[in-house]
């Protein structure tokens, strides 16, 4: 026994122009009509973020510079020594965590290696799941 159902034309019309026949289930393979590209942003917005990062790539350079000579080159926690071939690995810490807060004497950063840097960032994390805090 066959269970084919015939539908009306009406509701084969539902669709459209090339779309989406919800009585049907199916889509139409038909090649959508053209739509215009997403507007690109303009150029003054555009430059507008490359100057704000740029600043941001000169002040981070700043202060990292800075507190490399004024800190040395050396991990404040594990008092790994670094040269100018490992210099990379050293980053700038900044202890109360506001990365806008650089007073020219260094009181708020201290230079960590990758390594103790990420221990430092990930403490609070494992505290809270050690202590059942979602």
């Amino acid at each position: 026994m066959s269970l084919c159902v015939k539908l009306p034309t009406a509701l084969l019309a539902v669709a459209g122009e090339g779309g989406y026949n919800p009585y049907l289930m199916t889509r139409s393979f038909r090649p959508r009509k053209h739509r215009s590209p997403t507007a690109q942003p303009s150029p003054p917005a555009a430059e507008l973020v490359r100057s704000a990062r740029a600043a941001a790539t000169t002040r981070a350079q700043g202060y990292r510079a800075r507190s490399l000579e004024i800190h040395g080159w050396i991990c404040a926690k594990c008092a790994r020594e670094f040269d100018e071939t490992t210099l990379h690995l050293l980053t700038v810490h900044h202890r109360d965590g506001n990365h806008n807060y650089n007073p020219p004497d260094g009181s708020n950063w201290e230079n960590l290696c990758v390594y103790c840097h990420e221990d430092e960032h990930s403490r609070g994390i494992l505290a809270d799941y050690l202590s059942g805090k979602d």
